[in-house]
C-alpha cells in the first residue's frame, strides 16, 4: 500500500527536524520519543545500524513488541508495535502513532535520495514525526516544508585538527579511512605487521560481517580500524582519531574530491559522547586547506543545493505508462529529477523484450513487473546482468505464479561454500544477498519461510567465513590479545610445550631451540620486550632442567651434523670452532645471556669431555700419530706429516725421507696403522666416511674458518659410496684431500681406490711378452704398457674422458695402433728354459704385489668404452694370423719411459735386482730391496744419459772369463780410479742378445714345468 503525496501544505503537521553534527545524541533522543508513543517505526540508512538499533529497542520492551524489516530480513513478529527498518523497507501499510527518519541529509545522495526525499515529504506519524539530520539540509526542509519546527543541537565533544601523521605513528583507537578495497587491504596489512592488526568495514560486507569486524575493534582485540565512508553513516564506535588515507571517491559516474559536508560527516565519527576526538591526514592524502580544517571543526558546511527526487505516484495500466510516470520532473524549487537508478535501467531494459512485454498486460501484471525490477543489484557485474536476472524472475512469476524451487535451490547450492579467498567469499555473499531478497518477498515462493531460513544460513555462513578470512589476514590475534593485557597491566602467564614452543597466556610467542629463546615477532617495540620478559619468566626453569639433562646425558645424545653444529636430541646447543691445534677443536655454547653462569660451565665441560671422545674415537690414530712414543727420527717426523694431512698424506712429499727408513722405523709406522701406498701414506681405518667427515670439518677449521662451499655435497657423496665423483671448480682441491678424495683430472678418486688401481695395473706393465712365463695378467699388452680393463673402470665408477684424464693425470699417455694387444710371440717353452723357470721361480720373490709399493704406480679408472680386453695367452699362430679388419686399441704407458723394442733380459743377481727396462715397483719390504732399488735407478739413469749424447758406436771387445760372475757380483769396474774404462766390459749396446743360460742342468723330470712343456711339444708335432 502507498501512501498518496502529500501537499506542501500538509507536510509540516507534527513535524520536527532535530539537526546538527556527529555525536550530538540525535538518534537516542528519537529511540526515547518512539519508545513514548504506543507505536512507532524509525527508518535508518543502513541495513548494520537498523540491526543495532533493533537490539535496543528488543532490550527495552522485549522481542515480541519489536519488528524488524530491511530489503534481506524480516522479523515480524503478531502483534508488534514498533518497527525499526532502512528507509526502503519502511511499511507504508501500517498506521502509527511515530515516525523518524535518520539521516535525511542522504536525500540529495545520487543513488539513493529519492528514497529519502519521498519518506521525508509524504511518511507521517499520527502524533509526531522526526526528521534527523545535518544543518545543511535545513534551508531545504524549510522551503519544502513550510512551517517546520527546527532545533539544532550541539555536539557533545570537540573535533580538532591533529595534522599529518604516517601511519604508523597513529594513535591507538584511530579509524583510517580509504575509498576503494585494495587501499583498504594495503593499509591493514601494514597495521598487522606493526601494530597486531586491524579490523576492516566495507560496504560490500554484508551486515553480519560488519558487525563481526566492528565487535573485534570495540573488544579492543584491535586497535585500529580501517574502512571506506561507510563509517560515516551511523556506526557508533569508540573512535578518537579519525585519519583521512585519501580524499577522492567514486561516486558513480566520476572520480572527484569529497565536499566539506562528507568530510564533516566521516571525522565526526571521533569522539563518543563527552570524549573528544581529533582528525587528520595519513598516506597518500593532501594535507587540509585552513578553511576545510575550519570547517570540519565548527561544523559549518554550505547548504545542500538541492535534494534527489523521483515521482511516486505511479501508473501501472501499462509498461510504457509506467516509465512515463518515472520521467516526471519535480514541480518545486529544491527538488531536482533522480539520475537513472538500477530499478530503472532494468525496467526499461526489460521493455525492450518482447516476451516480457507480452506478458506484463494489466495492472497487477506491471505492478509485479516493477517490483521484481527493484530486487538490488547486489552482485554488481554489469546491468545487462542483472537485467537478465530480471527478465528470469519475473517470467516465472509471470507464467508460474511462483519462482521454481528446483531452480532457485540450484542457484542458492552454487554460492554456499566457504571456501576460497576474501574476494571469492564477497562475491558469494553479494549474490546470497539477492537470493535472501528475492526469499523475502511475499508470494514470490511456494515456501518463502524455509527459503528465508536457508538463505540467511548461507548468508550467516559466509559472512562468518568471511569475517575470519579478514581476521587471518589483517589480524595477529596473539600480539592483539598479548598487547590488550599489557595495556590492563595483568599478569601474564607463560608455559613451554614439549616441543619448545613458548606459550604466553596460551598464544604462542616464539620458541626455545637449544638454550637460546627465538621470538616469533619483533622484540623491540615496548610491547615486544614486555613478552620476552614474560617469556622468560618461564624459561629460567626450562634452563636449568635442559643444563642437568645435558650434563646426565650419554654420548649417543649428541651429534655433529656437517655444519658444525652440536646437536643435543636434535637440538643445536654449540658449534665447533678451531683450537690451538688441528686435532683438538673447540665447542662455543649456543645459549642466551640469561642461562645461570653455573649452568652455563656444566654444559661446557661435558660438550668438552663428548669432543674428546668423539676426536679420539673417529682420528685416534692422528692423534698417537702426533706424539707417538715408539717412533723417532725420520718416522715420527713422517708420522706428523700424516696427523697434519688428517691422514691421507701425497707420497711425494716424503719421497726423499721415505728412502732413509729402516726397516724397524717402517714396521714401527705399519703398528701405528700407516699403509705405504703407491701414491699415498694412509690410515685405511680413518677412511670410512665418519672419521673423513669430521676431517674436513677441522680441515674447513684450520683453513677457511667457515662453512666451504660444496662441503656437504662432498661428504653426502663420500658417505653414498661413491669411489669417485666429479669435482667442482669451486671447490679447494686439499678439501677433497681431506675428504679422502685425490683430484685426477676431472674426477677425485678415493685414495684407497688408486691403490687398489695400481694393484690392477702392476701386473700388467711388468709382463713381458715373449719373456715372461705364466699367463698374462688382464691389462698386459706389448713392452711396458697396458689397455684399459672393466675391472679399472668398475673400480673407479667412470669410464671414457673421465676416466681418461684420471689416467694422464697419474702421469700415463696413451698411443692409438693396431690391435691386439700383444702382437708378440710367446716364448716357446723347452726342457731347460722350463727348468730355470722352474728354479728362478721358487727362488723369486712373490710377483703379487705387498702391501706397499715403492714408486708411484699408475691408478686405473673406469675402461674406456670399447676398450679390448686382453686375451689368454697369445700362441705364434694367433700372432701371425691376419685379422679381416684391423682393430685400432688404445694402450698406456708411463710417460717417464721411452717405449723400447726387443729389450734383452737381464739377469738379476742374488740381490734379485729388476731387469732392466721393467717398471720400478718393488715392495718396500727390507733394506736390502731399498738399497738395491737405490742402485738400479742410478744406473738406469746413467744409460740413459748415454743413450742421449747420440755417440757412436763403442769398439767392442770379445767376451772375456768370468764375466757374469763380475755382473752377479755387483761390479762393473775392476776399479773405480783412472782405470776405469780400462776394466769396463764390453759395451753391447741394448740390442745386444741375452746372455746364454746354463745348458748343463737337466730339469727335474717330475717337475710340472716339464711335463707341460713335453704336453705343448707333443701338440705341436701333431700340428705339423
Amino acid at each position: 500500500m502507498r501512501s498518496p503525496s502529500l501537499p506542501p501544505s500538509q507536510r509540516a503537521r507534527g513535524v520536527t527536524a532535530i539537526l546538527g553534527p556527529t555525536n550530538t545524541g540525535k538518534t537516542h533522543l528519537a529511540i526515547e520519543r518512539m519508545l513514548a508513543h504506543p507505536s512507532g517505526i524509525i527508518g535508518l540508512p543502513l541495513r548494520l545500524l537498523a540491526r543495532e538499533v533493533y537490539e535496543r529497542v528488543v532490550a527495552r520492551v522485549g522481542a515480541p513488541a519489536v519488528a524488524l524489516i530491511t530489503g534481506e530480513e524480516k522479523i515480524k513478529p503478531p502483534g508488534s508495535r514498533y518497527y525499526v527498518a532502512t528507509v526502503e523497507a519502511m511499511p507504508r501499510d501500517v498506521d502509527v502513532r511515530f515516525i523518524a527518519i535518520d539521516e535525511c541529509q542522504l536525500a540529495a545522495d545520487f543513488d539513493r535520495g529519492h528514497v529519502f526525499t519521498d519518506r521525508v515529504l509524504n511518511m507521517r506519524g499520527h502524533d509526531e514525526t522526526m526528521l534527523i539530520g545535518a544543518e545543511t539540509i535545513k534551508p531545504l526542509l524549510l522551503k519544502l516544508i513550510p512551517g517546520l519546527q527546527t532545533t539544532t543541537r550541539p555536539r557533545l565533544s570537540q573535533l580538532t585538527f591533529a595534522g599529518d601523521r604516517k601511519i604508523s605513528r597513529l594513535p591507538r583507537r584511530s579509524a583510517i579511512v580509504a575509498f576503494s578495497a585494495d587501499e583498504v587491504y594495503a593499509i591493514a596489512e601494514l597495521i598487522r605487521r606493526q601494530s597486531g592488526g586491524a579490523a576492516v568495514v566495507l560496504g560490500a560486507l554484508s551486515p553480519r560481517t560488519r558487525n563481526a569486524q566492528v565487535a573485534l575493534y570495540q573488544s579492543g582485540d584491535v586497535d585500529y580500524l580501517v574502512a571506506t565512508d561507510a563509517i560515516g553513516m551511523g556506526l557508533n564506535l569508540d573512535v578518537d582519531h579519525v585519519a583521512f588515507a585519501g580524499d577522492r571517491k567514486y561516486d558513480g559516474t566520476k572520480f572527484r574530491r569529497l565536499v566539506p559536508s562528507e568530510f564533516g560527516q566521516i571525522a565526526g565519527r571521533a569522539g563518543r559522547y563527552l570524549k573528544d576526538g581529533s582528525f587528520g591526514s595519513t598516506g597518500r592524502c593532501a594535507p587540509f586547506e585552513d578553511e576545510l580544517v575550519e570547517a570540519l571543526e565548527s561544523h559549518v558546511f554550505p547548504p545542500l543545493p538541492m535534494l534527489q527526487w523521483r515521482n511516486a505516484e505511479l501508473n501501472f495500466s501499462s509498461v510504457s505508462a509506467l516509465i512515463h510516470a518515472l520521467d516526471r520532473v519535480p514541480g518545486e524549487d529544491g527538488l531536482t529529477r533522480a539520475p537513472l537508478a538500477d530499478d530503472l535501467r532494468a525496467l526499461e531494459a526489460a521493455s525492450r523484450d518482447r516476451e516480457i512485454m507480452a506478458a506484463a498486460k494489466g495492472q497487477k501484471a506491471v505492478e509485479l513487473l516493477w517490483a521484481v525490477c527493484q530486487v538490488p543489484d547486489y552482485r554488481k557485474v554489469s546491468p545487462q546482468a542483472h537485467a537478465d536476472l530480471v527478465t528470469t524472475l519475473y517470467l516465472d512469476l509471470a507464467t508460474k505464479g511462483r519462482i521454481p524451487a528446483d531452480w532457485f535451490a540450484r542457484q542458492i547450492a552454487e554460492v554456499n561454500r566457504t571456501d576460497g579467498d576474501i574476494d571469492t567469499l564477497s562475491a558469494r555473499i553479494a549474490q546470497i544477498r539477492t537470493w535472501t531478497f528475492v526469499a523475502n518477498r511475499e508470494n514470490w515462493l511456494a515456501d518463502p519461510t524455509h527459503w528465508q531460513e536457508a538463505t540467511r544460513q548461507v548468508e550467516d555462513a559466509l559472512s562468518d567465513a568471511l569475517h575470519e578470512r579478514l581476521a587471518q589476514r589483517f589480524v595477529d590475534r596473539r600480539t592483539s590479545v598479548l598487547m590488550r593485557r599489557l595495556r590492563e597491566n595483568a599478569m601474564l602467564e607463560a608455559d613451554i610445550t614439549a616441543t619448545g614452543e613458548v606459550l604466553v597466556e596460551s598464544h604462542p610467542v616464539g620458541r626455545l631451540i637449544g638454550f637460546q629463546f627465538v621470538p616469533e615477532s619483533d622484540t623491540g617495540s615496548p610491547e615486544g620486550k614486555a613478552l620476552r620478559a614474560a617469556a622468560l619468566k618461564a624459561l629460567a626453569g626450562e634452563f636449568a632442567n635442559r643444563a642437568t639433562r645435558v650434563s646426565n646425558a650419554v654420548d649417543e645424545a649428541f651429534t655433529l651434523s656437517h655444519d658444525g653444529a652440536l646437536r643435543f636430541l636434535g637440538e643445536p646447543i654449540a658449534r665447533l670452532t678451531a683450537g690451538e691445534k688441528l686435532l683438538a677443536p673447540r665447542l662455543r655454547l649456543l645459549a642466551d645471556e640469561h642461562l645461570e653462569s653455573a649452568d652455563r660451565e656444566k654444559i661446557q665441560n661435558r660438550i668438552d669431555l663428548w669432543l674428546k671422545a668423539h676426536v679420539e674415537k673417529l682420528l685416534g690414530p692422528l692423534l698417537k700419530l702426533e706424539e707417538p712414543e715408539a717412533l723417532t727420527g725420520m718416522a715420527r717426523g713422517i708420522g706428523f706429516q700424516i696427523a697434519e694431512s688428517l691422514g691421507v698424506l701425497d707420497r711425494t712429499k716424503v719421497n726423499e725421507d721415505m728412502k732413509t727408513l729402516d726397516q724397524e722405523a717402517r714396521a714401527a709406522l705399519r703398528g701405528l696403522g700407516v699403509r705405504f701406498g703407491a701414491y699415498h701414506l694412509t690410515v685405511p681405518t680413518l677412511l670410512k666416511p665418519a672419521p673423513r667427515a669430521l676431517a674436513c670439518q677441522l680441515w674447513t677449521l684450520k683453513e677457511c674458518g667457515a662453512e666451504v662451499k660444496g662441503l656437504d655435497d662432498i661428504l653426502h657423496l663420500a658417505a653414498s659410496g661413491r669411489t669417485s665423483i666429479p669435482i667442482n671448480p669451486d671447490t679447494p682441491k686439499t678439501l677433497y684431500r681431506a675428504a679422502g678424495f685425490r683430484v685426477c683430472g676431472s674426477r677425485a678418486v678415493r685414495v684407497d681406490i688408486l691403490e687398489r688401481l695400481a694393484d690392477l695395473i702392476r701386473p700388467a706393465i711388468q709382463y713381458r711378452p715373449g719373456i715372461t712365463l705364466g699367463e698374462p695378467p688382464a691389462g698386459a699388452a706389448d713392452g711396458e704398457g697396458f689397455v684399459v680393463t672393466v675391472a679399472m673402470t668398475s673400480l673407479c665408477g667412470c669410464a671414457g674422458g673421465d676416466f681418461n684424464s684420471i689416467l694422464k693425470s697419474l702421469g700415463y699417455i696413451m698411443d692409438r695402433r693396431v690391435g691386439p694387444a700383444i702382437t708378440i710371440a710367446l716364448a716357446k717353452a723347452n726342457e731347460a728354459v722350463a727348468a730355470e723357470a722352474t728354479t728362478e721361480a721358487v727362488a723369486a720373490p712373490e710377483a703379487s704385489p705387498s702391501s706397499e709399493t715403492s714408486d708411484a704406480t699408475p691408478v686405473a679408472t673406469e675402461p674406456e668404452s670399447g676398450a679390448p680386453e686382453v686375451t689368454a695367452e697369445a700362441t705364434p699362430e694367433a700372432a701371425t694370423t691376419e685379422a679381416a679388419e684391423p682393430v685400432m686399441i688404445e694402450v698406456w704407458r708411463q710417460h717417464r719411459h721411452r717405449p723400447q723394442e726387443q729389450k734383452h733380459d737381464r739377469r738379476k743377481s742374488h740381490h734379485n735386482k729388476p731387469r732392466e727396462g721393467e717398471a720400478a715397483v718393488s715392495a718396500d719390504s727390507d733394506t736390502s730391496q731399498a738399497a738395491e732399488k737405490k742402485s738400479f735407478h742410478r744406473r738406469d739413469d746413467k744409460r740413459s744419459r748415454e743413450d742421449g749424447e747420440n755417440r757412436p758406436p763403442r769398439k767392442q771387445f770379445g767376451k772375456h772369463d768370468g764375466g757374469r760372475d763380475e755382473r752377479r757380483g755387483g761390479q762393473r769396474f775392476e776399479g773405480r780410479g783412472g782405470k776405469k774404462n780400462q776394466a769396463r766390459k764390453p759395451d753391447r749396446g741394448w740390442q745386444d742378445p741375452p746372455r746364454p743360460r746354463e745348458q748343463d742342468r737337466a730339469p727335474d723330470p717330475n717337475s710340472p714345468f716339464a711335463k707341460l712343456l713335453a704336453l705343448k711339444l707333443q701338440f705341436e708335432g701333431k700340428d705339423k
